[in-house]
């Protein structure tokens, strides 16, 4: 991760300090020239279509982010944490968003680990490819997804479209793993949100109660709990637990 963040920041200095030295000194700026044209070579063929193929797979990069990594249920658990609270846009979308995705990319670092020792690096070095390096990156990827997926869910979709059962993760289709891994993990969010939200609604319901039994019916409830709401969060240090239960929930 520091390698990655120091490479972004180089080149944005170079990006910034290169056009003003250029212009400092006079040097003509190299630019860019792309044009389309005709071919009789099979080859020209194939890497013009090799790199429709690599845009069209960089365009499906966010539904990859979200359905086959874990993603989906920790941006869902941290939304319920805040629907919980009724602290209604706090902490802003910006944030958990930020936090879902640090938080994906720390589970997901060995799979990605993995795949670049085995799919991208052989690819970069001539050793396999392009197909080659798809379907060995596409391995590590079912793994981690066979992993959290249910049997149930995964039956599904294999019996709805006439699949035979695998003998293992690799012979599962990418088609019926990725929704039936979606499910899982949207099921596991739910019970996961259900179990947060209980303590919560026990204070909601104590306050309501009290403030009926006060007679003042015109004085919102969440108005009067929302402070110990927050303080009960802040006393059990609630996003240490959140963030440990779903760490420990794609550990085991």
């Amino acid at each position: 991760m520091k390698k990655i963040i120091g490479l972004l920041l180089l080149a944005a200095l170079i990006s910034v300090a290169v056009p003003q030295s250029a212009l400092a000194t006079g040097t003509p700026i190299p630019g860019i020239d792309i044009s389309i044209g005709t071919s009789d070579e099979p080859g020209d063929t194939v890497s013009t279509l090799s790199i429709v193929l690599m845009l069209t797979v960089l365009s499906l990069a966010p539904a990859i982010l979200i359905m086959m990594t874990s993603f989906t249920r920790i941006v869902i658990v941290l939304g319920f944490v805040r629907m919980s609270l009724s602290t209604q846009q706090m902490p802003p979308n910006q944030v958990l968003i930020g936090l879902a995705l640090f938080m994906t990319l720390f589970v997901m670092a060995p799979t990605i680990g993995e795949i670049n020792e085995t799919a991208l690096q052989p690819y970069m070095e001539g050793e396999l490819t392009q197909t080659e390096a798809l379907n060995e990156a596409a391995v590590p990827l079912k793994k981690f997804m066979a992993s959290h997926t249910r049997e149930k869910d995964l039956l599904l979709f294999l019996e709805y479209g006439n699949i035979p059962r695998p003998a293992s993760y690799e012979d599962i289709p990418l088609t019926a793993l990725v929704p039936a891994f979606a499910i899982s993990e949207l099921k596991t969010a739910f019970q996961m949100g259900f179990l947060i939200f209980i303590p919560f609604l026990v204070i909601d319901m104590v306050v309501a109660s009290t403030l009926m039994a006060m007679g003042m019916m015109m004085l919102p409830p969440v108005m009067i709990s929302l402070p110990f709401k927050i303080l009960l969060f802040v006393l059990v240090d609630g996003w240490y637990l959140v963030v440990k239960s779903l760490l420990v929930g794609f550990t085991t």
